[in-house]
């Protein structure tokens, strides 16, 4: 007998069978449209924040002491986290005080020019929820690499050049190569010998994976040779390719006013196929103090 809806309880049942036939069907329907639209639009890569940061030997001479530098240091560092800084001329216990400042999730790779604790190195800081460490070396910039605390170009002090490939953990366990490096400060000669040298080294870098060089150059970009000798190793300025910059500052300021369109002497090099989203050189300041005498400079990128 029909109920007060109109409907016998013998169409419904036929109602309610069809529709759970029905139901598996469409959700095996709305599955294959999900999965060609994840075909059609993958998930975004995520992005690969670095820094390449002359970090200022630690010392005690005011008015600029490491004492004095470091809480700006460590609030600069902290705000920006990025997932791998190359630094220049961090002394040990200076390396222990960022790694302690940064957070417990950071660590680093790289030894000193001499051998000994007491020395500059060219570390690399790595955020360990990011990046694995798959192997790493430190040479010298010089006609003996592998002896260290060599110098045979006649630089005004020993050079080195700190490598890394690491695994990033979140983007499927993609490899990639950083070279970090600081070239002399007085001998164009030894700079341009030591851009030879690390032109050598990266294309001994397996071919497949992205490669990123940090540094102090000590050379402006686009007006010196160890520029052209490096973008000659298949390599571009972020600068140059990011689709957003900062303003231009020169990133050397030694603690004076800073000079918009300077010279850039501190860079991050990209092999092709890394797409860059935004460059930019890092102003950060408290209450007038600065971190360091020169600025960092920072890139936002998708490995290739």
């Amino acid at each position: 007998m029909p109920d007060s809806s109109g409907v016998t309880r013998r169409t419904g049942l036929r109602t309610a069978v069809a529709a759970a036939v029905a139901m598996p069907l469409l959700t095996r329907a709305q599955a294959s449209v999900a999965s060609a639209t994840r075909r059609t639009h993958p998930r975004p890569r995520p992005r690969l924040d670095v820094m390449t940061y002359n970090l200022r030997y630690a010392s005690t001479v005011e008015p600029n002491s490491w004492a004095v530098r470091r809480p700006v240091m460590r609030e600069l560092l902290r705000g920006a986290s990025p997932h791998v800084i190359g630094t220049q001329e961090g002394l040990f216990r200076q390396l222990l005080d960022i790694e302690s400042d940064l957070a417990p999730h950071y660590a680093w790779i790289g030894s000193g020019r001499e051998g000994v604790s007491g020395d500059e190195s060219v570390a690399v800081f790595y955020d360990t929820r990011r990046l694995a460490p798959v192997g790493h070396d430190t040479f010298q910039l010089s006609d003996t690499p592998r002896v260290t605390g060599s110098n045979t170009w006649g630089a005004a002090l020993p050079r080195i050049a700190t490598w890394g490939r690491f695994r990033d953990l979140a983007d499927g366990g993609r490899e990639f190569h950083i070279l970090n490096t600081h070239l002399d400060h007085a001998s164009q000669y030894a700079r341009t010998r030591a851009a030879s040298l690390i032109a050598e080294r990266i294309a001994e870098f397996d071919p497949s994976l992205p490669r990123l060089v940090t540094g102090d150059f000590n050379a402006a970009a686009h007006r010196n040779e160890v520029y052209d000798i490096l973008l000659g190793a298949e390599l571009a300025d972020t600068w140059d390719t990011a689709a957003a910059r900062s303003r231009l500052y020169a990133t050397f300021h030694g603690y004076a006013p800073l000079t918009p369109d300077g010279d850039r002497i501190d860079w991050i090099l990209a092999s092709p196929g890394v797409k860059v989203h935004r460059a930019s050189i890092d102003t950060f300041s408290r209450y007038g103090r600065f971190p360091s005498d020169h600025l960092p400079v920072r890139a936002s990128l998708t490995l290739g």
